[in-house]
Formats: structure tokens, sequence, C-alpha cells
């Protein structure tokens, strides 16, 4: 590493954010989980990991906030092949499914479509199952661990280590949708229904903190207000009117973070931010946060004394240029910060 210069243009063939660690001398593992097989509107996020790859090298690594980063390690596990063919073989199925839904067929009543939600629900658990035990074998080796998504269904199986390794943890969320549905279009595990199947299975998940949020059916807002204190959402527009009326929004984010437990898992949705920032992402919202409003109270967060116990990173969706994955390659590295 003495070799290494930090201010040098990144090798064609370094690591990520143009790094030269290996899975041995790295702090921190990045689990690339190329996923998007239940998405019924745009596409492309599975392509997410390795655009944020591509467009990391042009990150400088003298971080605002964390200028010493670079010397912890980061390291990203090569996608790998056997998910990526699952996931391209469950999404056919699962767009056969969708477009029947759309016009108008009861898949309840069709023998070929119930066997397709089957093999696509074994997929799924598949990814989930492959996911749990990537992000366990990487903690058991004592590295912090992130995953890029794919889809927000994808970190499913890193909530269930994480409920294995800690008695008692939040998730903070920044999101433009609640994904509180049930099992949307009838897939167990859509990406509409990660945190509906994350309350459902881990009681460990003590409180469920989503910011953002401006896109949502009345199942979803009902379901969230069942959950009476575990489920605390701060919806783009009412923290817009604090804002409007004088509200700053250093107080807002030291009340977000006071709601959640000392150890925190962040969910990091990129359609969470204003969708100039991410134009590409599966769906798009107009609203949400700004990038240094959503830093700033990321940097609330770890100001608080919290434990950042791990994240995700999903919904990046490369385009024709290489802007969403530059951005998200940005955001990939202030976690990495938060959780160093």
């Amino acid at each position: 590493m003495s070799n290494f210069d930090p201010n040098a243009p990144a090798h064609a063939d370094a690591g990520i954010f143009g790094l030269p660690y290996t899975a041995e001398d790295a702090e921190i593992v990045l689990i690339p989980v190329p996923w998007e097989v239940t998405v019924s509107y745009g596409g492309g996020t599975s392509g997410g990991p390795e655009a944020i790859f591509e467009a990391s090298g042009q990150v400088d690594l003298f971080h605002h906030d964390f200028p010493e980063l670079w010397r912890r390690g980061i390291w990203m596990e090569p996608v790998s092949a056997y998910l990526r063919d699952i996931g391209l073989k469950a999404k056919v199925q699962a767009r056969e499914i969708i477009s029947a839904i759309e016009q108008g067929q009861d898949p309840e009543s069709d023998a070929h479509l119930a066997d397709l939600y089957r093999q696509v629900n074994d997929a799924c658990i598949a990814m989930n199952t492959w996911v749990k035990e990537r992000t366990s074998y990487w903690i058991s080796q004592g590295k912090k661990v992130g995953l890029i998504g794919g889809d927000h269904s994808t970190p499913l199986g890193f909530f269930k280590v994480q409920s294995e390794q800690h008695e008692r943890f939040g998730l903070l969320v920044i999101d433009a949708h609640l994904d509180l549905r049930q099992a949307y279009e009838d897939f167990t595990f859509s990406h509409a229904s990660i945190f509906y199947n994350a309350l459902e299975t881990l009681p460990n998940i003590s409180r469920l903190v989503q910011v953002g949020i401006r896109d949502y059916c009345e199942e979803e807002k009902l379901y969230a207000t069942q959950q009476g204190d575990r489920a605390v959402t701060w919806y783009d527009r009412d923290m817009r009117r604090l804002l409007f009326g004088g509200v700053s929004w250093d107080s807002i984010c030291r009340e977000i973070v006071d709601t959640l437990p000392d150890k925190v898992h962040i969910s990091f949705d990129i359609d969470g931010l204003d969708p100039k920032l991410c134009p590409h992402t599966g769906t798009p919202v107009p609203g949400g946060l700004q990038y240094e409003e959503c830093m700033h109270l990321l940097n609330v967060l770890k100001a608080s004394g919290k434990t950042i116990i791990g994240f995700d990173l999903c919904e990046v969706s490369p385009g024709e240029d290489d802007w969403d994955g530059n951005v998200g390659a940005r955001v990939l590295f202030h976690l990495c910060g938060l959780l160093s």
C-alpha cells in the first residue's frame, strides 16, 4: 500500500474507487446483488452495481467528512454469475405474469401462471438465501458489510443476518416509497414489499424510520399506522411544510435521528433523492431529498453516537451516460465513511 498514490487517476484494473485493496486487507466488503425480478415499471437496476463500480474511479478519495476513509480499505466482490442467471430467468417469468395481470387475467385461475409464480418465488428465496450466506460469511471474517442492489427486495437476507447478530436494531430508510405492500402483484418478495416482509418476520427490528416518502397506497399507510411507535414515517411533503415554515433542516434531522435505537442499519433507495439526481431509477417520483440534505442527515446520525451496523444502497439504474452511477458511487463512498 506504500506505493499507492490517492491523488493519481484510478488504474483500469483497480478495485472499486480505484483502490488497491483485496478482500483480506479491506475493512469494508461490498456485496453486489444484480437483481430486478419483480420490477413493475422501469428496469435496469440489476446493472446498478456495475454502473457504480465503473463510476467510482472518478470519485476523489479525499472525502470532505472522512479524509482518511480510503486508508481503511474498501473491496467489492465480483458480480455473481449464478445470481445474475437465475435473476434473468425469473424476470422473464415475472414479466409474463405482470403482463397477464395488466390484461385483466386472474393469475389464480391459470395453472401456467400459478407455476410461474412458484418458480419466481423460489428464485427470490434463492437470492435471499445467497445474500444471507454472503453477508454472514463476511461478518464472520470481521468485515464491515455493505450491499449494493439491484432493486429494493435485495437486502432482506442482510436484515436477517442483522437480526441474528443484534438483539435490537433499527432501520433508517431513505426512499420515495413505503414498500409496505403485502405481496405486491402477488409476488411474496416484491421490491414493494421489502419492509412489510422485514417487519413481519424480524421482531428484532424495533423501529422502522422512513424519510422522504412521497408515493404510497392507502393499504401501506394503514399498515404503517397499525405498527404504532414501531414505524415512524417522515413524509416528504410534511418535511417541506416544516422547512417552508422556518424550521431548520438540522433540527428536523436531529428529531429523525432521536427516534432511532442505538444500533442502526441504513437502507438507502436512490429514488429517495430528487429524481434529477437519479433520472433512470426504476420508479422516480418528483420531490425528494437534495444530495447535501441527505448527507447532512447521515452525518447527524453519525455524530449522534449511534452504532451503524451496515447499509444497503439500491435502485441505481444506469442510463445512456454515467450520471446515475456517478451519484450512486458518491452516496456509496459516504455510506462507507459512516460505516468505518
